[in-house]
């Protein structure tokens, strides 16, 4: 092959390369595993190849021109089995002052390679970034490619990084505004003096003098953002008003200087400077009421403990900082002190307040054993906790990510505003422009052609639209933080309302996960050796019945025998050999399956059941021999009727599910007044019980506490989880309850309802606003000071509409709503 001929099948200088995207993907162990991937990252829409390169665990993605979709590969991976190796930034973004500009940032983000998602959020004026193997440096480009500054911030604490220098733009802010107030009032008292008679009017060059200091100086960030929106080729808010106001200024200055000697013209000075000074006045006051809604998150920040009191080996105590503090290390606590560190109490009894963590109004007795929250402030007694989770480990840590997560997302809804904010600025421009053509056409002077198309320059508002959901949001995410209800994202918030069926799980949830043996039965030997061998098998467990095995045992003065061959029978019970018989203790299906013959003490295992009570079976499988049986008990907690009576009034069906027997869930479901019952149902079942009851249409909330309901929380629209359950409970749910009350369901269902009803307010004043004032503005029928005003007042509504949410109130707390 010729040199000549490897340069014509080359591509030509000035084509651009094909996009590529970088993705590390984990969990690739065979050559197998790298083809199954590299498949199917072709089959995606728009890929044109594909490499998987298993030594280095990364895939290089060829896209075809113009056809780039990192998030596609991202869940065809997922689909195929394997785990994206993402990571998620967060930038701070200055300069951005309406929904138009949001759209703008996000399109910048996303066409950044690697970056599969983005999040833009115009009241924390935050973006959130998932990507690839991406450089800060890169996103922050990409921003100020844009027109907007960005920097990278924490993902630990974003919002406190922030408040110094939001605090000094608002004192800033306020003072110009009262300078723009000061310089705009003796052009406006010749308006209000007039009726009454008094001619206050200044000479022309005087209002000139007074407007122009408030046009270009004040009024200087507008024709700023404006000019970054027009490089970047769209528009913005800040565009509206500076073409506006200018207008108003050019034409009076133009009056001004063509007068004839000895005529004032009519001016339209104190139009523009007033606009100025009233939209300056609605941003000061947007601000301010936008960083009261993050009370939330800096009222938790504050519970953050700066220093520890630490006690070394040799009993000798040091105060260092907290962050110092590691994990086994053990920390003094004295009366009135905030706990450090995530902890369980060594030595010492006292009470804790949580309220602020878990929303409990009374303090928590802790005693020896017991866990600790850092932050939680320490009542009348010396603690001695040793460190269980320090710093972004800490639960005090995971809760302020949590919020911040939710209060950074972008609810299902935004999506439709997203839409009308990509065009409305263009739209304003050219109904504008329509205005002042149509007003020449119909015969009117110049000058009012002008002063119309000023007004719908100024009366449009897209502020409005960009704050009305994300505000509700935080509010609503925030407020609920405060009463110990967790919601993990917008979206979640936005689906709790729509939910019409709450499923619980008994144990833990309803009940007080605590179980205890109210009647052991033997058959064919004496009690104590019943309890003894039942105690044997169920040794070393850590499930709820086997201690209250343990603990009824211990009761009866006897010691379990030692156990060989222990196994969990999923869903059905335990198996162990004890003295070389092979034992099982478990349901009622597990003696089915293992072929004993249980009806001697079936009347009486019925009759336990007829009063809600869990039995379990004890059987030699070996010899397939009734041993006895074992009721349990466990105790309804005090606030589960009231809560499922609340969701009953708030229209909600209940229903319990349970791997109980039918006879002990009806029991108890009726104690309840649960509308529906599932019983005996296997915990690999619990999904697919979910999945049933969200046939039909129905919107399904699954509040849970264990390990074994994650799949059933992740299956459901909904996940509840109670946080004194797992961890991989509370990662599977969209809403965790910090403490274990069934009341907060009704609450976190409450907050969200009460939040997606601000969100709908808001968004029909946004639309509203501007469908009816533009036309009216177009019309002639207002001034460009009205519009001003009302352009001004529209944003402040919509954010203080949403503040309203900070007055409710959780019935779990025992306050009014």
């Amino acid at each position: 092959m010729t040199a000549s001929t490897l340069v014509n099948q080359a591509a030509p200088a000035d084509r651009p390369p094909p996009p590529t995207f970088d993705l590390a993907v984990s969990g690739m162990t065979c050559a197998s595993c790298a083809g199954r991937v590299e498949r199917a990252i072709k089959a995606v829409p728009g890929v044109a190849d594909a490499a998987v390169n298993l030594s280095t665990e990364r895939a290089r993605v060829t896209f075809e021109p113009g056809r780039r979709d990192n998030a596609a590969v991202v869940q065809a991976v997922s689909a195929a089995g394997y785990e994206p190796v993402l990571e998620t930034l967060d930038l701070a973004v200055e300069g951005m002052t309406c929904a138009s500009c949001v759209g703008r940032v996000e399109k910048a983000l996303l066409r950044v390679p690697g970056v599969v998602a983005a999040d833009v959020n115009l009241a924390t004026e935050t973006a959130r970034v998932t990507a690839a193997g991406i450089a800060p440096a890169d996103l922050v480009q990409a921003v100020e490619d844009a027109g907007y500054t960005a920097r990278p911030v924490s993902p630990e604490a974003p919002a406190a990084v922030r408040d110094a220098a939001k605090e000094a733009a608002a004192r800033r802010d306020a003072r110009h505004v009262l300078l723009a107030m000061a310089l705009s009032l003796p052009l406006v008292l010749p308006m209000v003096l007039g009726p009454f008679g008094v001619d206050a009017m200044l000479p022309g060059w005087v209002q000139f003098a007074l407007a122009t200091p408030v046009q270009f100086w004040l009024g200087w960030r507008f024709y700023a953002a404006g000019w970054k929106a027009v490089r970047a080729g769209t528009g913005n808010m800040d565009l509206l008003v500076a073409l506006g106001t200018s207008a108003g200024w050019g034409l009076s200055t133009w009056m001004l200087l063509t007068a004839h000697p000895g005529h004032d013209p009519h001016l339209y000075y104190e139009a523009s400077a007033v606009i100025i000074s009233l939209v300056l006045l609605g941003k000061w006051l947007e601000a301010r009421a936008k960083r009261q809604t993050t009370a939330a998150i800096r009222a938790l920040m504050a519970l953050r403990p700066e220093r520890a009191r630490l006690r070394r080996p040799d009993g000798t105590e040091a105060e260092v900082a907290a962050d110092a503090v590691r994990v086994g290390d053990r920390v003094v606590v004295r009366p009135g002190e905030r706990v450090p560190v995530d902890g369980r109490v060594l030595e010492g009894a006292s009470h804790i307040d949580e309220s602020l963590i878990t929303g409990e109004s009374l303090p928590v007795g802790k005693h020896p054993g017991d866990p600790v929250t850092g932050g939680a402030i320490n009542g009348d007694g010396l603690l001695l906790v040793e460190t269980t989770a320090t710093g972004a480990e800490g639960t005090l840590a995971r809760i302020i990510r949590l919020v911040e997560d939710a209060q950074a997302g972008k609810a299902p809804i935004q999506k439709l505003v997203d839409k009308v904010s990509a065009i409305f600025v263009p739209v304003v421009l050219a109904i504008a422009a329509v205005t002042f053509l149509g007003w020449l056409l119909a015969g009117a002077a110049v000058e009012t052609a002008v002063v119309n198309a000023v007004a719908v320059l100024v009366i449009a508002c897209p502020c409005a639209l960009g704050l009305a959901t994300p505000t509700a949001v935080m509010a609503g995410t925030g407020v609920a933080a405060r009463a110990g209800i967790l919601i993990k994202d917008a979206e979640a918030l936005e689906l709790a309302h729509r939910v019409d069926t709450v499923a619980f799980d008994k144990t833990g949830t309803l009940t007080e996960g605590r179980p205890s043996v109210v009647a052991a039965e033997p058959h064919g030997l004496d009690r104590a050796e019943f309890l003894r061998l039942a105690a044997s098998v169920q040794a070393g467990s850590e499930h709820p019945l086997a201690r209250a095995v343990m603990a009824a045992a211990e009761g009866a003065g006897v010691s379990p025998l030692p156990a060989s061959d222990m196994r969990a029978v999923p869903g059905r019970g335990v198996a162990a050999t004890i003295a070389g018989r092979a034992l099982v203790l478990g349901s009622r299906r597990l003696m089915d399956e293992t072929g004993v013959d249980i009806g001697p003490l079936v009347q009486a295992a019925d009759r336990l059941a007829a009063d809600g009570r869990t039995v379990s079976w004890l059987a030699d499988s070996g010899t397939r021999e009734l041993l006895g049986l074992l009721g349990f008990g466990d105790a309804v907690k005090a606030t589960a009727v009231m809560a499922v009576s609340r969701l009953r009034d708030a229209g909600v069906r209940t229903v319990m599910l349970t791997g109980d027997n039918a006879g002990s869930a009806r029991a108890a479901a009726s104690m309840l007044g649960i509308d529906e019952v599932v019983a005996e149902v296997l915990p690999e079942d619990k999904a697919k019980a979910v999945a049933d009851l969200r046939t039909g249409g129905r919107t399904v909330a699954m509040v849970g506490d264990g390990v074994n309901d994650a799949p059933a929380l992740a299956a459901a629209d909904v996940g509840v989880a109670m946080s004194t359950g797992t961890d991989v409970a509370m990662h599977a749910a969209g809403v965790t309850l910090m403490r274990g009350d069934p009341l907060l369901v009704a609450d976190a269902i409450s907050v969200s309802r009460r939040t997606y009803a601000k969100i709908r307010q808001n968004l029909f004043w946004a639309f509203a606003y501007n469908v009816v004032g533009i036309p009216l503005a177009a019309l002639g029928f207002l001034s460009p000071v009205v519009a001003g005003a009302a352009m001004a007042f529209s944003s402040v509504s919509v954010v203080t509409n949403a503040l309203l949410l900070r007055r409710w109130r959780p019935a779990a707390g025992g306050g009014a709503r």
